[in-house]
């Protein structure tokens, strides 16, 4: 006999009828009263583990889940399932049987959330429960706006925990600038770590944290429990979806206003990718120096346009952004490929802010060196290099 979708399909329609629990005892009973004849043991145990992907976890994309190595799986078809290990994407063996499967997994995961993906919502993003230390973002897409298919992709992220001394020995930045570094967290700069997608802001950021004080409180502003600094102090306020009603949502922005009264001594943004850049600001220029967060910009350079971009869905305006920006930033370090690529300074001018290279991996020490040094001067610190 041949385990094929239209006998799984039955197995699971009587699973979920008799309210079965999925054990294996079960699994077997069912594939046996849904087949026609004998069946042998060698098809039982094929039919049982099929069942369980299907209906535990991420099915058959579990295992690349559980690689310690994997950012991203990617599935754009049946046959198409790829996977990112920090070196690009490549294609996985892992294969499901028809698009129906896809499609089940994408709806199953939705509903773990507590959201709905159907004809009538057929996109969803939101955060898988999380188990132990891994959180996976879940996006996917249902035909037809998925043209070839559904698609489904899992972000993995895991807690940023380093500490400087290991991104150093990592290669993320050589001697001087791990001094640097330890500098602007001890003198209370306050700082955005800018990159894209994958880059290790996250990672250089938790690393960062753990340079604070330990008499110093921390309280972190996140999406997903990725921060992790080796510190003693740290609260972490995440944020909650809408419910399926659309309802009882907790965002970034509302967060970062309970974290004002919690007596913070380092305010932090997880990531700010929203109208939560004005309550950040106000409060970095509320006496809450030392604070950060990161932010997804291509250079230093963009950070003035891209912060004055998300301070406008927070209804401030350009020059009242500009101002509050000057006040409350005053460095900016960029991250490309887990490496420390450049240093920024802000510089105001009449009414604008723009950014000065400090330092740049490619070209070294630039223009803003001296402003750099004197704002560490000011602190009562001094430029290790």
């Amino acid at each position: 006999m041949t385990v094929d979708g239209e006998l799984l399909a039955r197995v699971r329609n009587r699973l979920v009828g008799n309210g079965s629990a999925l054990h294996p005892a079960a699994v077997a009973d069912a594939v046996r009263a849904e087949s026609d004849g004998l069946v042998a043991d060698a098809d039982v145990l094929s039919a049982l583990r099929l069942v369980q992907q299907e209906c535990s976890g991420a099915g058959v994309l579990e295992p690349l889940l559980d690689d310690p190595e994997t950012c991203d799986v990617l599935v754009t078809a049946p046959e198409e399932v790829w996977v990112d290990r920090g070196d690009g994407l490549r294609r996985a063996r892992v294969r499901f049987p028809d698009e129906d499967s896809v499609r089940r997994l994408g709806q199953r995961l939705a509903m773990s959330t507590g959201r709905r993906l159907d004809d009538a919502q057929p996109w969803v993003d939101a955060w898988l429960p999380q188990r132990g230390a891994r959180a996976v973002r879940l996006h996917a897409v249902l035909p037809p706006v998925a043209g070839d298919g559904t698609c489904i992709s899992l972000r993995v992220l895991r807690p940023a925990a380093h500490d400087l001394a290991a991104l150093h020995r990592a290669g993320t930045f050589d001697d001087r600038m791990c001094a640097v570094l330890r500098e602007i967290v001890t003198r209370r700069l306050a700082f955005l770590i800018t990159g894209g997608t994958g880059s290790g802001k996250t990672t250089l950021l938790a690393a960062m944290l753990g340079e604070v004080p330990d008499r110093e409180r921390i309280i972190c502003v996140e999406e997903a429990a990725e921060l992790r600094p080796r510190h003693p102090h740290v609260v972490r306020l995440l944020t909650r979806p809408p419910n399926v009603e659309g309802a009882g949502e907790i965002g970034v922005r509302d967060l970062v206003r309970q974290a004002l009264r919690m007596r913070p001594d380092r305010l932090v943004v997880g990531e700010v990718r929203g109208a939560e850049v004005r309550e950040l600001l106000a409060a970095l220029n509320t006496g809450h120096d030392g604070g950060g967060g990161t932010l997804h910009a291509n250079s230093p350079r963009e950070v003035p346009a891209r912060v004055e971009a998300l301070a406008a869905l927070g209804g401030l305006s350009r020059e009242a952004l500009h101002s509050q920006l000057a006040a409350a930033v005053q460095v900016v370090l960029q991250v490309r490929r887990r490496r420390l690529a450049a240093i920024g300074v802000l510089h105001r001018s009449g009414e604008q802010v723009s950014v000065r290279p400090a330092w740049d991996a490619d070209e070294g020490w630039g223009v803003g060196r001296t402003e750099l040094a004197e704002l560490l001067e000011a602190r009562g610190g001094a430029l290790p290099c």
